[in-house]
C-alpha cells in the first residue's frame, strides 16, 4: 500500500483506491486491537502496520475509534453515489443501498466477526458504532426527503429506520457467525419491509413513480393487509389515504 492512496478524487477510480485504503487501515486496526486490545494498542502501531507514516495516519483518521470503521466512510461514499443515480422506486433504491453496505461485510465474514468482537468489548466503539449507523439513517432520509418530496416527514423517518433496523439486524447475526444470515434473506425481508409500509412496486414489468401501492383496489372495496405492530392511527391514515385516492 502506498501513503498516496489515501488521497482523495473525483473519479470513480479515486472513490474505489480510497475505499480499498480505508479498509486495508480499518482491517489493519481490527486485527491489532483483536490481539493487543484497545487501550493496549497505540496510533503508531496502527499505522505501521498499514504501510502508513505517523503524520499520514493522523491526516487520515481522527482517532483510534474512528480508524475501526474507517471503511464507512467509503461506503457512506458509495451509498449517496448510488443514491444519486436514477431510480424508478426511490424506497427499493434504499434498501438495494443498504444491501451494498451489507455485501461489503459479508466479502470478508471472518474479518467482520473480528470486528464485532472487538467493539462490544469497548464501550467507546459502540458508540462510535452508533454515530455511524445514525450516519446511514440520516443519508437515507435526506434522499427520500428530495426524491418524494409530497411524502409525509414521519414516514420517511419510519421506513428509514426500519430498513437500518433490518440491516443491522442481519448484520449482527453475520457477524456472530449465522449462516441463516446472507443477502438472499435480507433481500427478502427488505422487501417485507416496503411492503408492510405499502411501497412495492406497482407491477414487476414497468417504472414505479414511487408513491404508495395500495394491496387491492375495485370500484368500491379496498382489502389492506397490516402487521398487528402497526399503530391503529396509521391504519386509519393509510386505509383513508387509499379510499381518498383517485
Amino acid at each position: 500500500m502506498t501513503e498516496a492512496a489515501g488521497s482523495g478524487g473525483g473519479t470513480v477510480a479515486a472513490r474505489q483506491e480510497r475505499a480499498r485504503f480505508r479498509h486495508d487501515v480499518a482491517a489493519a486496526a481490527v486485527r491489532l486491537y483483536a490481539e493487543q486490545g484497545y487501550e493496549g494498542t497505540n496510533a503508531e502501531q496502527i499505522a505501521a502496520a498499514a504501510g502508513l507514516s505517523r503524520s499520514t495516519f493522523f491526516r487520515q483518521f481522527r482517532s483510534k475509534e474512528d480508524v475501526v470503521f474507517a471503511d464507512h466512510d467509503a461506503l457512506l461514499d458509495e451509498a449517496g453515489s448510488f443514491l444519486a443515480e436514477p431510480h424508478a422506486d426511490p424506497w427499493e433504491a434504499v434498501c438495494r443501498a443498504a444491501e451494498g453496505v451489507f455485501a461489503h461485510f459479508a466479502q470478508q465474514p471472518e474479518l467482520a466477526r473480528l470486528r464485532y468482537a472487538v467493539v462490544n468489548r469497548e464501550q467507546i466503539l459502540r458508540d462510535r458504532e452508533l454515530v455511524t449507523t445514525f450516519r446511514y439513517e440520516r443519508l437515507f432520509e435526506a434522499y427520500l426527503r428530495e426524491a418524494l418530496p409530497a411524502e409525509a416527514d414521519l414516514d420517511v423517518v419510519r421506513f428509514a429506520s426500519t430498513v437500518i433496523a433490518t440491516h443491522n439486524y442481519f448484520l449482527r447475526g453475520l457477524m456472530r457467525g449465522d449462516p441463516a444470515m446472507d443477502a438472499g434473506r435480507l433481500r427478502a425481508e427488505l422487501d417485507a419491509v416496503r411492503r408492510l409500509f405499502g411501497v412495492v412496486r406497482r407491477s414487476d414489468d414497468g417504472p414505479s413513480d414511487g408513491a404508495r401501492s395500495r394491496p387491492i383496489e375495485a370500484d368500491d372495496v379496498v382489502v389492506a393487509v397490516f402487521k398487528r405492530s402497526v399503530p391503529p392511527a396509521d391504519v386509519a391514515r393509510r386505509i383513508e389515504e387509499a379510499l381518498g385516492s383517485p
